[in-house]
């Protein structure tokens, strides 16, 4: 191999890990920033979707975060009911796919946000309540459900590449058991809601014609 192929395959042997770094850096987190306050949410096939903390309408600044850093973006926030809501930008954001099938009590998720720039992840274990109308988490060290976690993504699939979104965080719930022991849960906005925002998606009869911006890789 000549000096020059060797620069070559190197070159691109750069250019792949670079790639692939950037593809592994995108967050489908975003952050909702209102008037109100700022809350989390997570960035979807079907677009954004987030709990209303805050924003329940009108006009709103997403984050989001590529490969090379975050982006703000403008957008308005529009209710797609059962307490969720959506926020089109100009430009596609880093994305997840959803899950569409509660999992089994005991199966292990993983649990995502952000404060600010930096990103917080912690596991958990799923859990079933037949007087809760939802998914449960148990709590733990770093997942709490209070205020600054509300609309956390929470993922199946170990591998960046596999995750798929199983729903939102939304609070805390304390149940009492039969023998009256208190017991405290995370709560989960999941799959018997999300469909929603793939309907609401394909109610808009087309496809979001993404724009090229030179800002945006």
């Amino acid at each position: 191999m000549t000096t020059r192929q060797t620069l070559l395959a190197l070159a691109l042997a750069f250019a792949a890990a670079s790639c692939v770094t950037s593809k592994e850096l995108a967050d489908p987190t975003i952050l909702v920033h209102s008037n109100a306050g700022t809350e989390l949410g997570v960035s979807t096939e079907f677009g954004t979707v987030f709990l209303g903390q805050y924003a329940r309408g009108g006009e709103i600044d997403v984050t989001a975060w590529f490969g090379d850093g975050p982006s703000l973006e403008a957008s308005i926030v529009e209710p797609i009911g059962a307490g969720l809501f959506t926020a089109e930008t100009e430009i596609a954001l880093p994305a997840v796919p959803l899950a569409y099938d509660a999992p089994k009590s005991g199966t292990e998720v993983l649990v995502r946000g952000r404060i600010g720039r930096d990103a917080w992840e912690v596991f958990s274990e799923v859990r079933h309540d037949p007087r809760v109308d939802g998914i449960l988490l148990r709590p733990g060290a770093g997942l709490t459900g209070d205020v600054e976690q509300i609309g956390a993504g929470v993922y199946l699939g170990e591998e960046a590449h596999e995750r798929r979104l199983l729903g939102l965080v939304s609070g805390r719930v304390r149940l009492i058991e039969p023998d009256g022991r208190q017991v405290d849960y995370v709560a989960v906005v999941g799959p018997t809601h999300l469909w929603r925002l793939a309907a609401h998606r394909r109610e808009l009869s087309r496809k979001p014609h993404w724009v090229y911006r030179e800002d945006v890789l």
